[in-house]
């Protein structure tokens, strides 16, 4: 069972996509590091309770059940120098807000926001092509609204209006 699995529904959640594919072994050891700062972090706030995982070898998730204590701005502040450590150490993006992920043929793409509408114009992307909603923030909302089709997306804005 996943760390974040016990949290509470609605624990606030944080997604990271990585601008490309992270190795076995990136995962493995930043898998680690993110194990240890939730411990240290959950640790400042007092009974927060938190969880840090990585999915798709291209997102890093990070929890925090609130129902208790809630996340601090300097915990906050926090979690954002220890992402931006994770970024500078393995020469990776992880804050790019304009890059928007999805599912081909060939795994997990990532493209710029305009890559992306030029795609679904050349009908390389339709409206049942799966993309990754990392702007969801909540524990139910990941479990549910964060792989979706196209069309069930904040993305279906993008789609051309049928007339």
């Amino acid at each position: 069972m996943s760390a974040y699995q016990h949290l509470h529904d609605d624990a606030r959640t944080w997604i990271y996509q990585c601008n490309r594919e992270l190795s076995d072994i990136e995962v493995e050891a930043i898998q680690q590091k993110g194990e240890t700062f939730v411990r240290q972090w959950a640790a400042h706030g007092n009974d927060l309770q938190a969880a840090f995982f990585i999915k798709y070898h291209r997102f890093i998730l990070l929890f925090a059940d609130e129902t208790h204590a809630a996340a601090s701005g300097c915990s906050i502040d926090s979690s954002v120098h220890f992402i931006q450590r994770i970024e500078r150490e393995y020469g990776i993006h992880l804050m790019d807000r304009m890059s928007l992920a999805y599912r081909s043929e060939d795994g997990i793409v990532t493209a710029s926001m305009s890559a992306f509408e030029e795609r679904i114009v050349a009908g390389k992307i339709h409206e049942n092509t799966i993309v990754f909603n990392n702007l969801i923030q909540t524990k139910a909302g990941f479990m549910t609204r964060w792989e979706v089709p196209l069309k069930d997306s904040w993305h279906s804005r993008m789609l051309p209006v049928a007339g």
